[in-house]
């Protein structure tokens, strides 16, 4: 395995953007042709989620409309898993343990040592937070679920308030209570 980011863009290819508002502050949904790249916080360092800086406004892009759909399904407590197309671009350490987090239920958490072990070694927990906070698509790939391995609240790219306010609400929704 390499640890190169994997780039899905063809030459030629354009990035599509659009900013919503939602319960946790104001999103930017960027998007290929393939899937959604990334969901950003105002707050967001741009080394985070490195972006070329010719992205499209687009309110029409057809992934981009679904996104908005779905994250305004998640907020009202309509949705639980996401089914929009993603295109995240990462390592392969880093895309496995996105998919690892994919996998993590609604409404609960799981400590960065558990998802470091259900990826096959639990020793990697510093690397999986460290991919976890490479994240590019907080919310729909649910980095919030971590938490620390007594439970706390840990970094997360949206501040700890919005962490918080994403655990209670899917607590709420889910019926159960982990906070």
């Amino acid at each position: 395995m390499t640890n190169t980011p994997q780039h899905h863009i063809a030459a030629g290819a354009r990035l599509h953007t659009t900013t919503i508002e939602s319960p946790v502050g104001e999103l930017r949904i960027v998007a290929s042709d393939t899937g959604v790249r990334a969901v950003l916080w105002p707050t967001d360092d741009a080394s985070r989620v490195p972006l070329p800086p010719d992205i499209e406004e687009s309110d029409s892009h057809p992934i981009l409309g679904r996104a908005t759909r779905e994250l305004s399904e998640y907020f009202v407590g309509e949705r639980q898993r996401f089914e929009v197309a993603l295109d995240p671009e990462g390592t392969d350490f880093q895309q496995r343990a996105w998919i690892a987090l994919r996998a993590i239920p609604y409404g609960d958490t799981v400590s960065y040592g558990e998802q470091a072990e259900r990826m096959g070694d639990k020793n990697k927990a510093r690397a999986v937070g460290a991919a976890n906070g490479r994240n590019p698509v907080s919310i729909i790939v649910p980095c919030h679920r971590v938490v620390g391995s007594n439970g706390s609240l840990t970094g997360f790219a949206g501040g700890i308030e919005a962490k918080r306010w994403l655990l209670a609400h899917e607590q709420k929704v889910a019926g159960h209570t982990l906070l």
